[in-house]
């Protein structure tokens, strides 16, 4: 039945998606360094405008996908960029009130490889935030690239804010100590729904937990997910960190700057 519903979906919403696709005539470049705008639709490069019915279907048709694979990133961005308006402007006016948070709206960094320097971040000392964040892409075998480009978000400023979102999951990843299994991956979501209001991130939290096995579930109910949410709450915005400016600095100095506290367990690396 529910695969009779996701395809029957999928296939109201194709037509919908195959359209507004191309629509979009400028691709982003992922080696920018700055998220510019004045190129596409008066807004930003990439961006594709949507009617709320429009969005509603993606919506929709996204959340199906991801829900039956969560590791099908591009659906779970889509999905976050059709239904975060509200929490956008709430972290945008968040990172507007913090000195460092305003200075990065202004300079609009980018976490890519072109813009990362990872060979000399590795040779920074063990316990550095740049050193741990290396061993965490080495790790768990992931990029920096990976995060796809905002296309939906109706604002070239809320767009940035998105786009800043996604390439700072890595380093909350290192910041709390998760690998990316599912487990990790519900942990922060558990954590990122508390912190920045999402609702792609309090979907991911309430569902998320429905993949794990009877093990796992406990340890995320009795340990990890209390203190998630616990810490998501307390912390600092975590937006306003220009982390870029913070590689050499310790990781476990720069959690306390944020009110983090450590892992209350630590998980391995492994995609069970």
């Amino acid at each position: 039945m529910w695969l009779s519903f996701s395809r029957s979906v999928q296939r109201l919403i194709q037509p919908q998606y195959v359209l507004l696709s191309k629509v979009c005539v400028h691709k982003v470049h992922s080696s920018r360094t700055r998220f510019t705008d004045g190129c596409y639709d008066g807004l930003y490069p990439g961006h594709i405008h949507t009617t709320p019915i429009q969005k509603a279907l993606l919506a929709v048709g996204s959340g199906v996908a991801a829900l039956q694979n969560p590791y099908r990133h591009d659906m779970v961005a889509v999905l976050g960029e059709t239904t975060g308006h509200l929490a956008l402007i709430n972290l945008r006016e968040k990172m507007r009130n913090d000195p460092e948070g305003y200075t990065i709206l202004t300079e609009r960094p980018r976490i890519r490889l072109s813009t990362l320097n990872l060979s000399e971040m590795s040779s920074l000392p063990d316990g550095s935030f740049g050193r741990e964040y290396c061993r965490f892409l080495e790790d768990n075998h992931v990029t920096p690239d990976s995060r796809a480009d905002v296309k939906y978000v109706d604002n070239e400023e809320l767009a940035y804010v998105m786009q800043r979102y996604r390439e700072v999951h890595d380093l909350l990843h290192t910041l709390l100590g998760m690998p990316t299994n599912m487990l990790g991956e519900v942990a922060v979501k558990w954590f990122e729904a508390a912190q920045t209001g999402l609702p792609m991130c309090t979907l991911g939290a309430v569902l998320g937990p429905l993949r794990l096995n009877p093990s796992r579930l406990q340890q995320l109910f009795t340990s990890l997910g209390p203190w998630a949410l616990h810490n998501g709450r307390r912390a600092r915005c975590v937006l306003s960190i220009f982390y870029e400016r913070r590689w050499e600095q310790n990781i476990e100095d720069l959690r306390q700057e944020l009110n983090i506290e450590p892992p209350p367990v630590i998980l391995s690396a492994t995609k069970k």
